[in-house]
């Protein structure tokens, strides 16, 4: 077990971060119970909030910040703002949105997309998830990154693992072979990207 942040970079533009233990088990049960406090609804796909079960099945709830929830907010401001300044070096301004708790039971998954948001005002740049369940209360429902034009199924699955990568990543969860798998997602954002092309 890590209890630092391990950076796994294979080049300019895939590479992502997890620590481990970042919530203890109680804290996680704690997130749990916010998300399943709120109204939880069929996870919905893009800006338009389409529900399409043949691209994504599970439900999700949000948390807003509350004196319920702020710990959470800090907690998470304060590992991903270092984590930034260390490795990522991208120009963030908070989090703008709510957080989302997802729950995926059996046969449930969220197949390949990116978090890319669809507001003028900010663009979503790092994404993180949360592991809130203990690997052993489900099966399948990895998390997996294409890295490379490859998919690289995540195996950081403990409980109060938190996984960070760019938001520009293709990314999906496979689907929940067996139990229920809870996890908690949210986008530090910050001014648009601006991309150079370089030409010889």
């Amino acid at each position: 077990m890590t209890t630092k942040w391990v950076f796994q970079k294979k080049d300019c533009v895939n590479y992502y971060a997890f620590h481990e233990k970042v919530f203890t088990d109680l804290e996680c049960e704690d997130i749990i119970k916010l998300g399943e406090k709120q109204i939880l609804e069929q996870g919905s796909v893009g800006n338009e909030k389409l529900i399409n079960e043949k691209q994504r099945a599970g439900k999700i709830s949000w948390i807003t910040p509350s004196k319920e929830s702020i710990w959470l907010f800090e907690k998470i401001s304060a590992y991903i703002e270092r984590l930034n300044k260390d490795f990522f070096n991208f120009d963030l301004d908070g989090f703008p949105e709510d957080f989302q708790f997802t729950k995926y039971k059996k046969n449930q998954f969220y197949d390949w997309h990116v978090d890319r948001g669809y507001n003028s005002n900010y663009a979503r740049k790092l994404s993180f998830s949360l592991q809130l369940t203990k690997p052993s209360k489900y099966k399948g429902g990895d998390l997996v990154l294409c890295q490379s034009n490859k998919p690289d199924i995540l195996k950081h699955r403990e409980q109060g693992t938190l996984i960070v990568f760019p938001s520009f990543t293709l990314h999906k969860v496979n689907a929940v072979t067996k139990g229920e798998r809870n996890s908690l997602v949210g986008w530090s954002s910050g001014s648009s990207f601006r991309w150079i092309i370089l030409t010889t």
